[in-house]
């Protein structure tokens, strides 16, 4: 199960012998089969990196690079339906989502022994927040998927056909509105509130900036392909919902951030990892830490080189060999002075080559002793206030409620947390910009540059310039914005989906 680095939480002995008619007799059983979908998170985090950071601008393998899995989702490879990581990303999703839906499924069987309707309501709706959640991790990705709403087996799993990309987005909006509406707010209060043995739960919150970001990738354009984005100007619903977090959620911004060491208060220091207390955090994916677990974070690992490791004394600390490496331009993009180039990206030698990559994860005074590349003690902010904050003004420049004066100092509150002067009458494309240094290394890159509209053209243009040398990378099109179909998925029921244009 997950849990926090500071405090054991959601550690229900994991369902193992006992099966699904004989299990759910009493509320315990319904929580343990909820934090059974909630372990389903463990490798999201890991996932942003490999599909989402790799695949944009961030990102540009050096030479010392070859043949690893992450080199031909960064070439824009068109042979990458057997990827490991386009196989994971497919598989891990719909296994939260067939966990999501047995707990759905035995809740409508048998609620009479949860003993309490509110206590049924709100497991309901963290399954269907999950389910929501994962379900928009899909499609996302890859476009138009089977929408299973139920449990099913092998073989009628093998019959069902992918949904258009309106369906998934219908069952994730309803999902979310459920989970809207019958959610806690926090982590503290009376009944119907979580209790603090319930850190790491979704809250209503974490289902309204999800709902909020939805809308806003329903808004984003088609590029001509079946993608997440549909063109339909959404951005009036999300802004209410990203106003009211903003408003009533008790987040706070925080201004201890960017200086290398991280300070003990910082967003993403290794004391600072209750979702409680460190208000910048909506919604996190908790990992067990104890020693030699084995359950702890990997992420922070994943895009690091073994010689990182090396420098630091600790040889037997298995850094990613291979690990591809900061692109220059995102390097060069941060202003002279910027307080979050140092936290955030780190030069060590590679061979003969100065290789930047992320360590904004990272603390090297917590290197695990064992299990080194799976103890990481640190959590994953999936959503956080600041990203809350630069939404709304998103909304706001494509025509939603407020003002140039709301969106200039949303952009001047986090640049003056960078040490940067302020600047006026931002537009969406330096808003983006902004995004980019701000989140860098956290995953939401690929995905800004489809909402922006300019993927396509963005990338080119980098590439012509980032790849000049080696000629390593494919040009970007459209319908590459999406992943292929896994070869896995094709070969299980062959003819039953038809493969992604592009590949």
């Amino acid at each position: 199960m997950l849990a926090s680095s500071c405090e054991k939480k959601l550690d229900q002995v994991p369902i193992s012998s006992a099966t699904t008619p004989t299990f759910y007799a009493q509320p315990s059983d319904f929580i343990q089969a909820v934090n059974a979908a909630y372990n389903s998170l463990r490798g999201y985090p890991d996932r942003l990196m490999e599909l989402s950071e790799v695949r944009s601008d961030n990102i540009y393998p050096s030479n010392n690079d070859v043949g690893r899995d992450h080199d031909p989702i960064n070439n824009f490879s068109p042979g990458i339906a057997p990827n490991v990581y386009v196989e994971e990303g497919w598989r891990s999703d719909y296994s939260g989502i067939f966990k999501a839906n047995t707990v759905l499924e035995q809740l409508a069987k048998n609620a009479g022994f949860v003993g309490s309707t509110i206590l049924a309501n709100r497991l309901a709706a963290e399954a269907k927040f999950l389910r929501a959640f994962f379900y928009f991790d899909l499609v996302k990705y890859y476009g138009k998927v089977p929408v299973v709403d139920h449990t099913v087996s092998a073989a009628e799993a093998n019959t069902i056909p992918r949904s258009s990309v309106a369906e998934v987005y219908a069952l994730i909006i309803s999902d979310l509105q459920f989970a809207i509406a019958n959610l806690p707010l926090n982590f503290s209060g009376a009944y119907p509130y979580y209790g603090p043995t319930d850190i790491g739960r979704a809250t209503k919150y974490a289902a309204e900036a999800t709902l909020a970001l939805v809308y806003m990738t329903r808004s984003g354009p088609t590029y001509g392909i079946e993608g997440a984005g549909m063109g339909l100007n959404e951005w009036n619903l999300a802004l209410p919902l990203l106003q009211d977090i903003i408003t009533n959620g008790g987040f706070v911004f925080n201004p201890a951030q960017y200086a290398f060491p991280v300070p003990a208060t910082g967003i993403f220091s290794y004391s600072n990892q209750n979702p409680s207390t460190n208000k910048e955090a909506i919604f996190d994916v908790l990992y067990l830490t104890q020693a030699n677990s084995g359950l702890g974070a990997t992420y922070p690992w994943a895009l690091v080189p073994q010689d990182f490791f090396n420098t630091y004394g600790n040889p037997s600390t298995s850094g990613a060999l291979g690990a591809p490496s900061v692109s220059s331009n995102l390097v060069n993009s941060y202003p002279a002075g910027d307080k979050r180039l140092s936290p955030t990206i780190h030069t060590t030698q590679y061979g003969s080559s100065l290789y930047p990559f992320f360590r904004k994860y990272l603390d090297t005074t917590k290197v695990p002793s064992t299990n080194s590349r799976f103890d990481w003690a640190i959590n994953f902010i999936v959503i956080r206030y600041t990203d809350i904050l630069m939404l709304k003004a998103e909304c706001i420049l494509h025509g939603a409620p407020g003002t140039q004066a709301d969106v200039d100092a949303i952009v001047n509150q986090v640049r003056a947390r960078a040490g940067l002067t302020p600047v006026a009458n931002v537009t969406l494309a330096q808003l983006f910009d902004e995004r980019r240094r701000e989140f860098a290394g956290e995953g939401s890159r690929w995905f800004d540059l489809q909402r922006s509209g300019n993927l396509v053209t963005i990338m080119n243009a980098w590439r012509a310039v980032e790849d000049a040398a080696l000629h390593k990378m494919n040009p970007i099109i459209e319908k590459q914005i999406i992943y292929p179909v896994p070869q896995s998925q094709l070969d299980a029921a062959p003819g039953l989906y038809t493969q992604n244009l592009g590949y």
